[in-house]
């Protein structure tokens, strides 16, 4: 799945979130976070700080791929 807005990235977090067996409040545990945030983030908010997204994508395994451009 292509990430080209906040909706698809919040539908990749939750996926990768269930995939393991997390609930919100473990994955804002362990990512040091509210569980607040991760439902804005799940649900597409556009205004989540991108620092804690990656973060939280980085906790998941959500791969970023981005080949090298010189």
């Amino acid at each position: 799945m292509q990430i080209k807005d906040a909706a698809t990235f919040g539908k990749i977090i939750r996926q990768y979130r269930k995939k393991q067996g997390l609930t919100q409040i473990q994955l804002s545990a362990m990512a040091n976070t509210s569980p607040r945030l991760i439902g804005e983030l799940e649900n597409g908010k556009p205004t989540i700080q991108l620092e804690k997204a990656l973060r939280i994508a980085w906790l998941l395994g959500i791969p970023f791929n981005v080949p090298d451009k010189d």
